[in-house]
Order: C-alpha cells, then sequence, then structure tokens
C-alpha cells in the first residue's frame, strides 16, 4: 500500500520537549552547604562587629555541623574499611583548630570542602538528566501499518524488526530502518553531524529520532529500539563516563598516604614525650600543634586558587570550565581531535558561487534573484541561505505565486509570470550543494552552497598543533570531499569522514592507547561519547546540543574556536602555579613541623606561620585573575 500526503510547505522543525534539569536545591549536598555557608558568613559577620561569643558561637557551630557531618560519615565508613580518607583529617584539623580558638579557619576549611562536594553532585545530576534527555529525542509512539494496510499507534519500545512505520511531514522517525516507499529529506544531524537534510529515497537507511522532512516515507524498522543508534549513543555516553581515568586533582592522589602520615606523626609527637616524662598538657598541646602546622590547609588552598581563578578568568572570556579537576585535565592534553560541522564550521549553508549559463540573459545577481524569490516562501535551510545571499547583495525580490515544494526535488512558483524551478542538481561539483535554476523548463544556472568556515578555524588549529606538538585530528560524520575540504582550510592531514559517534569513540580511544591524552571538541548529540570519552571534552556552546554540553568539561559559550587554545594555555599557567604554591606550602609545613619536634614551637606562632603560608599561596594563585594571563601567546607558554 502506497501512502501519499502531498505537502504545501516545509514544516518548521519539531523541537524536543524541555527536559526536566536537576534544580541545585534539590540536591541534599547543595543544601548543606548553602546552609554551613550561610551560618558561616553570618557568625563572620557578627565576629568582626564585635558581637558576643554567645551570638556567633552557635552560628559557627551550624556551620560546622551542616558542612561537616556527611564528609566525617563517610570518613568514617571509609575508616571502618581500613581507609584513611583526608577528608575526615581536614574534619579533624577543623574541631582541632576551633579547640585551640580559631574557630574562623575551622568554619572556611568546612566550608569549602562542602562546596566542593556540592558542585560535583550536580555535575554528576546534571550529566545525567542529559542522558536521559536524549531518550526524548525519538518519540514515544509510532504509526505501524498492518498488513491489510490499516493504521495504529504503537509505542516505539514495543517495535520489533520487520514492522512497516508510516512517517508523516515533520513527525521524528521512530526507530531505525529502510525507506520502502516516498521521497522525502531527514534531517539526521543528531547521528551523522551533517549541516543540511539529506535525501531519503526506497533502500536509504533512516535513524530513529531525526526529522523527517516534506515528504510521506514508508520505512521498515531494521533494529530493535534498544540498537538504535540514539540508544547506542546513551550507552556509550554512560559507558565512557563510568571507565574514563579516575577525575582527581594530582594533589589528591597523594592524599590518603598524607593524611595516614600526620595521624601517625600526630599520635607519635603527643605518645612519645608522654611516655619519657613529660605531663599530659604540654605533650597534648605540643601534639596539637603539630596537627594544625602539619594539615593541609595550605595544600588545599595551593591547588584551589589558581585554578578557580582560571576558571574565572576563561569565564569571563566566554568558556564555562566545569570544576577545578576540569581546569587541570585541560592543561594535560598533548593531543586534539575536532568534530567539522558546528566546529569548525559554523553549520550553517551559505552561497559561495553564483554561475549563469551563457545565453541565459543573465548576470549573477539576476539569477540569484530569480531563485530567491522562487524560495522565499520555503523554510528548507538552502533557501534560506539563498534568500540571505540576495538580501546581503541588496537585491530587490519579486513576489512568488503558485508556491509548491516537492520532497526530493526542491520548489517550484510563478515569479513576474513566469515558471522558475529551484531544486538540487543530480550532480553536485565537488564537496558543494549545487542548486539548479531552470525558467520556463530551461535551465538558466546553477549556485553553489557550502557550510561555512569559522574565521578563526584555521588559527585556532595553527595554535593547538604549536600547543601539542602535532596537528589536529578531523572527525566527522560529513562526507568525505566536505570534511578534506575543511581539512584543507585549516591545515589539517589527518581526516577521518563519515564516522558515526562509535566511530569517533574509537578513533578517541585509538589515540589515547598511544600514550597520547587527547582533547576533543565537538558540539553535538553525535560527538557527545567522544567528548565523554576523552581525556578532556570542549563543546561549542552557541548551537551545541543539551547532552554535548553537559558530558563535555567546558563549554565555549561566544562560539569562538580561538578560546579553546586560550583557555589550555591558561590551565597549563594554573598548574605551574600550583606547583610554585606547592613548594611554598611544603617550606612552610617542613619549617614548623621540624620546629615544633626539635624545638618548641609556641603555638601561636605555629598558627601564624601556617595561616601565613595559606595567604600566600592564596594570594600567588590569584594572580591568573589578570587579563594577562588569557592574552599570554603561545610562544610564551612553550609546550608543556
Amino acid at each position: 500500500m502506497s501512502t501519499t500526503l502531498t505537502p504545501t510547505s516545509v514544516p518548521a522543525p519539531a523541537r524536543q520537549a524541555p527536559r526536566r534539569r536537576t534544580r541545585v536545591l534539590a540536591l541534599p549536598e547543595a543544601r548543606w552547604a548553602l546552609t554551613s555557608l550561610i551560618a558561616f558568613l553570618l557568625a563572620l559577620a557578627a565576629d568582626l562587629g564585635g558581637a558576643s561569643a554567645w551570638a556567633y558561637g552557635p552560628l559557627y557551630a551550624i556551620a560546622y555541623a551542616a558542612g561537616g557531618w556527611e564528609p566525617a560519615l563517610e570518613g568514617l565508613r571509609a575508616l571502618r574499611e581500613k581507609t584513611l580518607d583526608v577528608d575526615l583529617l581536614m574534619i579533624v584539623a577543623a574541631l582541632g583548630a576551633a579547640a585551640i580558638g580559631q574557630v574562623l579557619d575551622g568554619a572556611l576549611l568546612i566550608v569549602i570542602f562542602a562546596t566542593s562536594g556540592a558542585l560535583e553532585a550536580l555535575a554528576t545530576a546534571r550529566t545525567a538528566d542529559s542522558v536521559r534527555g536524549l531518550l526524548d529525542l525519538a518519540p514515544a509512539t509510532a504509526t505501524r501499518l498492518t498488513a491489510d494496510g490499516r493504521e495504529e499507534t504503537v509505542p516505539t519500545a514495543g517495535l520489533a524488526v520487520g514492522d512497516v512505520l508510516l512517517v508523516r511531514p515533520g513527525e521524528r522517525i521512530g526507530a531505525d530502518g529502510t525507506v520502502l516507499d516516498g521521497t522525502s529529506e531527514a534531517d539526521q544531524a543528531t547521528i551523522t553531524g551533517e549541516p543540511l537534510p539529506v535525501l531519503k529515497r526506497p533502500g536509504d537507511e533512516v535513524f530513529a529520532g531525526t526529522l523527517n522532512g516534506t515528504g510521506a516515507l514508508r520505512v521498515r524498522v531494521a533494529r530493535d529500539p534498544a540498537d538504535s543508534v540514539i540508544a547506542r549513543i546513551v550507552t556509550l555516553v554512560e559507558e565512557a563516563s563510568r571507565t574514563k581515568a579516575p577525575t582527581q586533582l594530582f594533589i589528591e592522589k597523594i592524599e590518603q598516604r598524607y593524611a595516614v602520615g600526620v595521624v601517625a606523626a600526630t599520635l607519635a609527637v603527643f605518645g612519645v614525650p608522654l611516655a619519657f616524662g613529660e605531663d599530659l598538657t604540654g605533650a597534648l598541646l605540643r601534639a596539637m600543634t603539630f596537627m594544625i602546622v602539619a594539615s593541609p590547609c595550605a595544600v588545599v588552598l595551593a591547588t584551589m586558587p589558581p585554578l578557580l581563578s582560571a576558571i574565572a578568568n576563561a569565564g569571563r572570556h566566554g568558556v564555562l570550565v566545569k570544576s577545578a579537576v576540569a581546569m587541570e585535565r585541560l592543561g594535560e592534553i598533548d593531543a586534539t581531535a575536532l568534530d567539522k560541522t558546528g566546529t569548525l564550521t559554523e553549520g550553517a549553508p551559505e552561497v559561495t558561487a553564483v554561475r549563469p549559463l551563457p545565453g541565459s540573459g543573465l548576470d549573477e545577481d539576476d539569477l540569484l534573484a530569480l531563485a530567491a524569490a522562487a524560495e522565499h516562501p520555503s523554510e528548507h535551510p538552502l533557501a534560506r541561505a539563498v534568500v540571505a545571499a540576495a538580501r546581503a547583495r541588496g537585491l530587490r525580490l519579486a513576489p512568488a505565486t503558485d508556491f509548491t515544494a516537492t520532497p526530493g526535488r526542491g520548489v517550484k512558483a510563478v515569479v513576474d509570470g513566469r515558471e522558475v524551478r529551484v531544486g538540487r542538481a543530480e550532480t553536485p561539483e565537488g564537496d558543494e550543494t549545487t542548486v539548479q535554476v531552470t525558467r520556463d523548463g530551461v535551465p538558466v544556472g546553477t549556485l553553489a552552497l557550502t557550510d561555512r568556515l569559522r574565521p578563526d578555524a584555521a588559527g585556532a588549529a595553527a595554535a593547538l598543533t604549536t600547543l601539542t606538538g602535532t596537528a589536529p585530528t578531523l572527525l566527522t560524520g560529513d562526507n568525505a570531499p566536505a570534511a578534506a575540504r575543511v581539512a584543507a582550510a585549516t591545515g589539517i592531514t589527518d581526516v577521518r569522514a563519515d564516522l558515526l559517534p562509535e566511530d569517533k569513540v574509537t578513533a578517541v580511544r585509538a589515540l589515547e592507547q598511544d600514550g597520547r591524552k587527547v582533547l576533543f571538541v565537538g558540539d553535538g548529540v553525535n560527538d557527545a561519547p567522544a567528548l565523554a570519552a576523552a581525556h578532556a571534552g570542549v563543546a561549542m556552546g552557541r548551537a551545541g546540543s543539551d547532552l554535548a554540553l553537559e558530558t563535555a568539561d567546558a563549554v565555549v559559550v561566544r562560539d569562538e574556536l580561538a578560546a579553546v587554545p586560550a583557555v589550555i594555555r591558561l590551565s597549563r599557567a594554573a598548574r605551574r602555579l600550583v606547583v610554585q604554591n606547592l613548594v611554598i606550602a611544603g617550606t612552610f609545613i617542613t619549617v614548623l613541623v621540624l620546629w615544633d619536634l626539635i624545638g618548641h614551637l609556641p603555638l601561636p606562632l605555629g598558627v601564624a606561620g601556617h595561616e601565613g603560608s595559606t595567604v600566600l599561596v592564596g594570594l600567588n594563585g590569584l594572580r591568573l585573575l589578570r587579563e594577562s594571563a588569557w592574552r599570554s601567546g603561545p610562544a610564551q607558554e612553550g609546550r608543556r
């Protein structure tokens, strides 16, 4: 049975239903962190304002309890498993600081830890939201045709291989399958990243979740819904996120040994003098002093201020880096892989050539105006590009009547009393999309359209080459000629085209198996698995899919590709400052600890030295807030 629907115009694109995003305060970690922060700020105001301890003391206690109970509980659970968590050490250090009168310092430490935990929980929840939201691309129901030609609406989850579906204009395709009958165009950018709708005829493959154009299609289901490409993207993202190397700041990699060492040393500092006859008060005071000066407060601040300052600086320049861990990872990369459509290009077609035929009596402006007049009522991306090109030249468009759009063939209209047809040419030229224009059945010329290259694409590719020592790899789902054109324009030599999402993941993992730490830059749903699998991922934000934006470690909000090498340089500067700060903090801790062990370090002097080192490393890290930190060039940066 053949089902035919005659459209009169291209339907507006169907939009994905807004997905539910986890709100910050829906997370218990965020609520406890906010409670701790508010209590701390109120206590600080009362403390600095000269109020009595009875006024600010309970507020500090609330800050300690709200922000510290969860890491303390987790630390005790870890201790039961014979693992000493540095979070528990920080809680003990905070309580120790309070015990000797440094209540403010301990509360600040608690607030920092609680806020960090809340941000991590939020990032995890948002990524999970996006993965679930991706499944909404596939429609919940589909129209299935029975053996006797009747139509029935069924859940897409219940479709089986061999079922025949009717997909009307403007609907999303319910399953991966093969076209049996009908001609249309499918917007499958979510799967392949192709910037333009793809012509679909009998025998062509279609994908679940992609948007049908103006023609009706009969599609035979070729894959179980659980095995569709869109479902495999979800699986790939989840698997890549689970198997990705543990995301830790490098200082955290030694936290276990450090925590055990400090606890053991504190017990020794307390127990050994006590065993040799020192009084209990003196031994306890010496041990408490040791724990304060050896506590990793300065080490924590040695790491965080440079990275947080780098995050703030990047944010001012349109790059959202999601965490300190993500900022650190960006500085570790030594290889890059780039998507094409929406990343190196803008993902929108533009007219690049107007070619009137000899003898047509038309010049370039006449031909473009004629085509734009006929295309003006259409909402097709190619039509919008033709009309935009005519308007850019200031051309007058004659009114069009009797407009008709035919799936796969183009449009027909009457312009100035003559029939004008505009449609894709059967024989495209190179990687261009070629549109043929006829008037009263006689060809009068062609228009060439290509995906517009970002103006900073070549410069960004060159900067990435300088930073990593190797040229980027181009990974795209688009066709080979289009990929080759973009690669030639940007100086990229390693080009891999016609890739499905799993192919991009395979390519990224192959690079990493060679010992490289790969940065992947993309924008679409089809890029999300590679963004998750790469050592670091950056998403182009303006047209990026929700899943890509949530999966990536950083988002380029202003769509300036040159910001990618800039944020890598900033991350490497932050890493250098972290090393400087660790040297400073380590020197202070060593001197103070030796003083306490060998001589007699007065507690106030120990606290002053400890707090002084903390302030010093904090101020050093804030240097990355300066504008010059963002503007520093590759020559100043060096490779690592």
